[in-house]
Formats: structure tokens, sequence, C-alpha cells
């Protein structure tokens, strides 16, 4: 081959090249906006009254750090996993008459935005109250109950409850009253929106559910 051929043939490479690169930038999928954190927060603090959405504040606190046992801390809480609870308060896999009231008020951006604002705040701590049953607890939590096929929940909320971001909540600090509601709705069938969570909770006592729930609000 001379110089001139490969030259052209250079270029002819090049240029074919380019429009590739050109068609698959304009085929590939808009980059989706980022969550808005201001108004995340400016719905969670003052709700909309236009719409009777009620501002999440009022029961579960400033910056999610709820002071109410049977409302849940949100401060802290993986952005995932809240705006999945959201989704799913709006379909019958979550039942509870209130959230699903809200929750349907909600846009998905808001609900975004929302998830995005707790996700930046700072977990509340709490603090287990039941020395008689913290073995019993801590005991579950990081291995289990082997014979009942119970498995640890550290094995997937982590040693220290903080969960996995887009996989598995927040779990550390969170209010006894709460968590034993809800491994109790896990094991009624009443919350039927994590299959792995009604299995587990199926398997658990009354005192077992107790003892973890106890042993989990202490963690930080």
């Amino acid at each position: 081959m001379n110089r001139a051929f490969l030259s052209v043939l250079k270029s002819f490479l090049i240029s074919m090249l380019a429009l590739s690169s050109f068609a698959y930038a304009a085929d590939a999928p808009a980059v989706a906006p980022k969550a808005d954190l201001a108004k995340g927060e400016a719905l969670f603090t003052n709700g909309d009254p236009t719409r009777n959405i009620a501002a999440c504040i009022s029961c579960h606190g400033a910056a999610g750090a709820s002071t109410i046992s049977q409302n849940p801390k949100l401060g802290g809480q993986h952005a995932a996993y809240i705006y999945k609870q959201l989704k799913d308060f709006q379909g019958p896999d979550r039942n509870n008459a209130i959230m699903t009231m809200f929750a349907k008020a909600l846009t998905d951006d808001e609900m975004k935005n929302i998830a995005a604002y707790l996700d930046v705040q700072k977990a509340k701590p709490g603090a287990a109250k039941n020395k008689d049953t913290l073995d019993m607890g801590k005991k579950i939590f990081r291995a289990g109950v082997a014979e009942k096929n119970i498995p640890a929940c550290a094995a997937c909320h982590g040693p220290g409850g903080s969960g996995i971001p887009n996989q598995f909540p927040r779990i550390g600090g969170q209010h006894q009253d709460y968590t034993v509601a809800e491994l109790t709705n896990f094991r009624s069938g009443v919350r039927k929106n994590s299959p792995q969570m009604m299995t587990i909770a199926k398997r658990m006592s009354d005192d077992e559910i107790k003892a973890v729930a106890d042993y989990i609000a202490g963690l930080k």
C-alpha cells in the first residue's frame, strides 16, 4: 500500500469512528436529573396544604428524628429504601391507611426529593432498655438462631445496623415499638413488600422479636 492510500484509509476510519460515537451518544438515555433536596426539605417540613398533604415532620420529627415510638426515625435512612417504601405504600404490599393516603398524593419526583433529603440527615441514636433480653437480642442479631433457620440480622443490615445503600435499610437506633410492629406485620402478612423478611419473621417468637428489637435500638 502507498502512503496516499493509507492516508485516505486513516481519514475514513476516523470519520466512521466519529459517526459511530455520535450515534451512540444520541441513542444513550438522558442522565436522570438529581433529586432536589431543598424541595424535599420543604415538603417534609411544611407539607402542601393545597393538596391536603400534611407535613411529614408532624409524625416523623424534625429532620426525621422521630420522638414517637410508633413512628419510625427516618433521618439517615437510605434514599433508595425510603423511595421504595413510599412507592409500596401506593400498592397492596404495604398496608398503612395513613401513609397510603399521603404516598398516593405525591409525585414520583416528590418522593425522590423527600428520600434524598432524609438520606443526608443525621441518624438519631436510641438505647436498649431491657437488660434481661439483651443477650438474646444480641445473639439473634449477630448469629441468628440456627435451629430455627433464622439468619443473623447483621448479615444484611451490617454489624451496627447501618444497612447497605440500595439493598438493605438502616435499622440501628430504631424505636423498639416500631421494629416490633413491623416484624409482627411481616409475620402476619399485613406487610408483604419483602418476601425475605416475611419468611424470617414467621420463624420468630414474640419474645425473640422483642429481644432483637430492643437490641437494635441500642446500635450505633
